[in-house]
């Protein structure tokens, strides 16, 4: 499928929560920018190397010796401990990949951006499940951590930690740190990915990782691969899934490559320019 080619005119009845918009014949043109000058894929993204940006994933670990991930640069767990002030131990140093979505989601990422920073930040386990209060320090700790890009895919349903999270959100917006969060696979509350200042994703059609569309009217404000593509696994495997997990990274990496051009853009100037090179043109 080209950049240039329409969406479906039939929509699956079997998708992910959120992700029917970019299936079906509705959802209209990308945002159009009205500039002199369109915004191009080779000014957008440099050489596409994500050089010098820093990409956590916030997830069940990472195996970084898997081959389509390509190394991990900085490991760190966020666990539970009760005699924390916090409530959580932060654990540095090398950790495996508890479940392999952590490991899917990089191996995403370093396909559109391959020369990225990795950072692992544990803060699921083995059934990949985890508490709120984890995953909140897991983003805490990227914000503190000159994290450029932090993939979120994983949410929470929780309400009492909403505020929290609307915090952390804020805070990684003037921080400068773009936070890509899948909403979740059903209709259910979605936290943080819900929230605007987030990049919102769900999926969309096809499995060509170069292609992501934009949804002005949200609460899923990107779409990308997610049905049927084949991901890294644990044990060097590879598996082929569905899911808004795996849409999420496709967005980090693009992020990625438009850091790695522009370090010095703000979230919302990176959220321009992503929407501009996005396949639901306004031509």
């Amino acid at each position: 499928m080209s950049s240039t080619d329409p969406l479906p005119t039939s929509v699956p009845t079997d998708l992910p929560a959120w992700s029917d918009v970019f299936h079906g014949a509705g959802l209209g043109a990308r945002p159009d920018l009205l500039l002199e000058h369109p915004i191009t894929r080779d000014w957008a993204y440099g050489d596409r190397s994500g050089r010098g940006v820093r990409v956590a994933v916030i997830d069940s670990g990472v195996d970084g010796s898997h081959p389509l991930v390509g190394g991990v640069d900085e490991y760190v767990a966020i666990v539970v401990d009760p005699e924390t002030e916090s409530g959580v131990r932060i654990e540095p140093g090398p950790h495996e990949d508890l479940y392999g979505h952590g490991t899917a989601c990089a191996g995403v990422i370093r396909s559109l951006a391959p020369e990225v920073e990795l950072v692992s930040v544990r803060v699921l386990g083995a059934s990949l499940k985890g508490s709120a209060g984890v995953f909140a320090h897991g983003v805490q700790w990227c914000i503190d951590n000159r994290i450029t890009v932090a993939n979120l895919s994983l949410s929470t349903t929780n309400d009492r930690w909403a505020e929290t999270f609307h915090q952390l959100v804020d805070a990684a917006a003037f921080g400068r740190m773009l936070m890509v969060s899948a909403m979740a696979n059903e209709r259910k509350r979605s936290i943080p990915s819900e929230f605007a200042g987030v990049f919102s994703v769900a999926c969309g059609p096809g499995t060509d990782r170069e292609q992501f569309w934009c949804n002005g009217n949200g609460p899923a404000e990107w779409g990308a691969p997610g049905i049927g593509i084949e991901v890294a696994w644990n044990g060097h495997s590879t598996i082929t899934t569905d899911g808004n997990s795996f849409a999420a990274p496709t967005i980090a990496g693009h992020l990625a490559r438009i850091m790695g051009a522009h370090p010095h853009l703000t979230s919302w100037q990176a959220r321009t320019v992503l929407a501009a090179l996005a396949a639901n043109s306004a031509d």
